[in-house]
């Protein structure tokens, strides 16, 4: 059975992140063919084109955990109805400089957890508007904005309520197969839409 590597960010950077916790939930309901690498955001500067011509070490270990990836997992709250600095800041570093965007043609999910019912849905807007500018395809369907009870998770991201992880876990399964999806259609030989072959 292959196996994909799945990036996945964290877009909170408190200790005690509801989503980091989410994250763990999903990494443990995730099918077996998903091997799961952290990205980590907390040390990067404050992205400026400045860096362009010499990327700091954390940027370029970012671009390079990226491109390492078959796929990339956001798991992020929402912050004033958008995405959190941290995360949008990493997002910059790992499309620059200019013509090395390491985003392009990677499979990509956004998932994410509130207190509240809205459940980060218009932080996923404004991704799904970046990630759509960066070339980066993106799993549509099944959407997923997470309204957070406590009581459902256990401390090491166990999910205790079996609705919560059967809605997890769809979710995940749908996420490996759209990555094998998108592989299979950017590898080499593929005949694509745009290819004279495949309008014979």
């Amino acid at each position: 059975m292959a196996t994909y590597k799945i990036g996945y960010l964290v877009g909170s950077l408190a200790k005690g992140s509801i989503n980091r916790t989410l994250s763990q939930a999903l990494i443990k309901l995730a099918p077996a063919d998903l091997e799961f690498t952290e990205i980590p955001i907390k040390d990067l500067p404050l992205y400026s084109s400045d860096f362009d011509a010499d990327f700091p070490p954390e940027g370029r270990a970012l671009k390079d955990a990226i491109e390492a990836s078959d796929g990339i997992l956001f798991i992020s709250p929402e912050y004033n109805r958008s995405i959190p600095g941290a995360l949008k800041n990493a997002i910059d570093w790992g499309s620059r400089p200019w013509g090395t965007n390491s985003f392009a043609r990677k499979p990509t999910g956004i998932i994410g957890a509130s207190p509240g019912g809205i459940g980060t849905a218009v932080m996923q807007s404004s991704m799904r508007s970046v990630l759509s500018f960066l070339d980066a395809p993106q799993l549509n369907s099944p959407e997923a904005y997470v309204r957070f009870d406590p009581e459902a998770y256990g401390d090491a991201g166990e999910v205790k309520d079996e609705h919560t992880a059967q809605f997890l876990r769809h979710y995940m399964e749908e996420f490996a197969a759209f990555v094998q999806r998108v592989l299979a259609a950017n590898a080499p030989g593929h005949i694509g839409d745009d290819d004279p072959e495949s309008r014979k």
